[in-house]
């Protein structure tokens, strides 16, 4: 049965007073270890899954910013525009750095990583690019009113924009093509 740390550490100390005092291969000794070891893989999972999500993240406050400066909905080639500035979003920057190299050398580390995410989210819109959906005034208000976390982009509801012209209702969290 896992438990956290706290409570293994609380339990040990109420048993034996200090946990300094433990043998090396004690069972409390060996809980207060697997306890800490859990403890430690949760926070590495739970720091590697807010980084996968950030982009999503940042997309959608993306779109929420755009919902906020205008008053009413989007149509489908209004949506498409949205995405193609949000593709291109840092073009400006990615133009910069390759004014500043100089001839011959090869791109900066940001430069690539540049490119590969614009590649990315140019193949994401060929196949249907995952953004709130813009055509739905009620939708539009609960993204107004976003307070910017992952657990509550679930009353927002989305739909995938591909390149021809369709929107189709997708599932969140976002999937390969839901």
């Amino acid at each position: 049965m896992a438990k956290s740390l706290n409570k293994v550490v609380k339990k040990v100390t109420k048993k034996k007073g200090n946990t300094n005092a433990l043998h090396e291969n004690s069972r409390d000794a060996k809980k207060l270890r697997k306890a800490a070891s859990r403890e430690d893989r949760l926070s590495r999972l739970a720091a590697v899954r807010v980084k996968l999500n950030q982009p999503y993240l940042q997309r959608v406050g993306f779109f929420r910013d755009i919902a906020q400066s205008s008053s009413g909905t989007f149509d489908i080639e209004e949506s498409q525009r949205l995405v193609l500035s949000y593709i291109h979003r840092d073009n400006d920057e990615l133009d910069s750095l390759k004014s500043e190299r100089r001839p011959g050398r090869p791109p900066s580390n940001r430069e690539d990583l540049l490119k590969q995410r614009i590649a990315a989210e140019q193949g994401e819109y060929s196949s249907g690019f995952w953004i709130p959906d813009l055509s739905d005034e009620s939708n539009l208000e609960k993204l107004r009113v976003w307070n910017e976390e992952w657990s509550s982009l679930g009353q927002i509801s989305f739909v995938r924009v591909h390149m021809d012209g369709r929107a189709l209702p997708s599932s969140f969290p976002p999937k390969s093509l839901s």
